[in-house]
């Protein structure tokens, strides 16, 4: 059977055109080299170099496995290459999807931040909305998951990011906006305005309606949240969101936050990682540069304790 010792041998020939000259190329004797040549010509039934021309010669089927040695031996090497780059931390694959629509505000910053310091990662973003993440995340089709639903999945490990509070965003001409916080029962006559996204995967419900048995009058679905803005600010529903993500808009004099809940409703953003890749250099270097991004840039977030921050020291 070819190895890459043959293929390196045989090229070796070529290149010196001398046994003696391609055995100090390849640091053997000739009388080694010699040996590996008739050990592989009796392994292949042929002769692989014609000895009586001076100097020897390759033969047909000599020419043939330098062919394939010049195809595959680079591509061998660029593999070394790349596998000792891996081993460093500074190479490998981050494919990641966001369980989250409101993430892009912080998240592509970040990635550009990411893409600078670390040019030889493989980088791919995509929106989970369509799918499962954490089940593509299992199978290895996906290496992060930015959500704040974890599930109890062999294999993954979440790595917390920052707690926001989820709030209720309503016009203020909403009789609702007097309030400093708002109880489930007041949301039965109004009409939701969600992402499009199941339910299940909806805070505002798993969280706060659905233990209450509380049902809205209505529920309506944007893909954006400055369009989710507008329809509440034009009356046409109130909207359950992260704290931070209303931000740009609160000096909007027809919007008005109030909190969920006496106590409000606080959730953690996590990153969603296999297990074997948590420790990678470049893994957690996006973490790192995640958070740090988060905390200069979004406001009314919190560090989950015992995580460490960048940037912004949280209160």
């Amino acid at each position: 059977m070819l190895e890459i010792r043959h293929m390196e041998t045989l090229s070796a020939i070529r290149d010196a055109g001398s046994l003696q000259e391609a055995a100090e190329r390849l640091h053997v004797t000739q009388s080694a080299l010699s040996h590996q040549l008739r050990d592989l010509e009796v392994r292949l039934k042929t002769p692989l170099l014609n000895r009586k021309t001076r100097p020897a010669r390759l033969t047909t089927a000599g020419l043939r496995i330098v062919a394939l040695a010049d195809a595959v031996l680079p591509q061998v090497k660029t593999t070394e290459r790349e596998l000792q780059r891996l081993a460093a931390g500074r190479t490998g694959r981050l494919h990641l999807a966001i369980d989250c629509h409101s993430c892009f505000q912080w998240l592509m910053p970040a990635l550009d931040a990411f893409r600078h310091e670390w040019p030889d990662v493989e980088l791919d973003l995509s929106a989970a909305f369509s799918f499962a993440p954490l089940p593509a995340l299992v199978r290895g089709d996906l290496d992060v998951v930015i959500t704040s639903d974890p599930q109890a999945l062999e294999g993954v490990e979440y790595l917390p990011l920052f707690r926001y509070e989820l709030v209720l965003a309503l016009a203020a001409a909403n009789p609702l906006s007097q309030y400093k916080y708002i109880e489930p029962e007041q949301l039965a006559d109004q009409v939701l305005i969600t992402y499009p996204v199941e339910r299940q995967r909806l805070d505002v419900f798993t969280t706060f309606l659905d233990p209450a048995d509380v049902e809205p009058a209505a529920i309506r679905k944007a893909e954006l949240t400055p369009v989710i803005v507008q329809l509440v600010v034009s009356q046409r529903g109130v909207a359950a969101l992260p704290n931070w993500a209303l931000t740009e808009y609160q000096q909007h004099k027809g919007l008005r936050v109030s909190h969920l809940g006496a106590k409000g409703i606080w959730r953690t953003l996590y990153a969603a990682l296999r297990t074997e890749d948590v420790q990678a250099d470049y893994i957690q270097g996006f973490v790192t540069q995640a958070r740090d991004i988060c905390f200069k840039t979004l406001e009314g977030i919190k560090a989950v304790r015992g995580s460490p921050t960048q940037g912004q020291s949280a209160s």
